[in-house]
């Protein structure tokens, strides 16, 4: 996160962060507002926000810590104990609410997977993997989740980073809503499989395709076929560990 930023600049953060276009867009599908008036008064220097926009944005986004947006100290994300050994996390939900009828659940006690112990995602979701039960996560405001994993490799990077761990929800492929973030298994030959976070868009090339998107500039799109992908899950929330 950049340091030395004033409000406006940490709303930016929070624009880039929560995956909103624009200031506009922002304003009015995240805020609510008929237009970014509000907040584009506050690129002048040393304009100060009112009550009213950080309510909104600490109603809208719960995650948000208003510190943070205020003074610019602290993590951008509240932080949350109670993990596993009495660690601190800061939890990152990911916005799929425009995305999904799933009711919210207060709380959640998570199974968190090895995914190393197992055969793959494939033997994963099919249950018969709880041998690599490594704990269990207590998680409140997200829609059901059926278990989570540790992400590694940089693909996804700044949003997701190695280490941090994503909970997902198992769909089909019929189920896809394009532009999500998912986790996915992809058949590299009749023995093999890879595993990755990605984004899912719809692929030029047809139907039978669809194309993988990393945050991570450097990793360029990838068009996959249909029937190469073994298994896939909605993302819902990441988490990352702050030792």
């Amino acid at each position: 996160m950049r340091k030395n930023t004033n409000f406006f600049e940490r709303i930016i953060d929070l624009i880039n962060y929560k995956g909103f276009r624009s200031v506009h867009d922002f304003a009015v599908n995240g805020l609510g507002y008929t237009s970014s008036e509000k907040l584009n008064r506050l690129k002048k220097e040393g304009n100060k926000p009112s009550y009213d926009i950080l309510k909104d944005i600490a109603n809208k986004f719960d995650e948000i810590n208003v510190n943070w947006l205020l003074t610019g100290r602290e993590s951008m994300l509240k932080r949350v104990s109670g993990f596993t050994k009495g660690e601190e996390i800061i939890t990152s939900p990911i916005s799929v609410s425009r995305k999904t009828t799933d009711p919210i659940w207060d709380i959640q006690d998570i199974p968190l997977y090895d995914l190393e112990a197992t055969a793959g995602l494939v033997e994963l979701f099919k249950g018969t993997s709880s041998e690599a039960i490594l704990d269990r996560i207590r998680i409140p405001g997200i829609a059901k989740c059926d278990g989570g994993v540790y992400v590694k490799g940089d693909s996804m990077y700044p949003l997701l980073k190695s280490g941090d761990i994503v909970l997902y929800k198992e769909i089909t492929l019929d189920k896809i809503f394009w532009g999500e973030m998912y986790l996915l298994s992809i058949k590299i030959d009749d023995w093999n499989e890879y595993t990755t976070v990605k984004f899912v868009q719809k692929s030029e090339l047809g139907d039978n395709y669809i194309k993988l998107v990393s945050q991570n500039q450097h990793h360029q799109p990838k068009d996959m076929l249909m029937e190469q992908i073994n298994a896939i899950a909605l993302i819902r929330a990441s988490i990352r560990l702050h030792n």
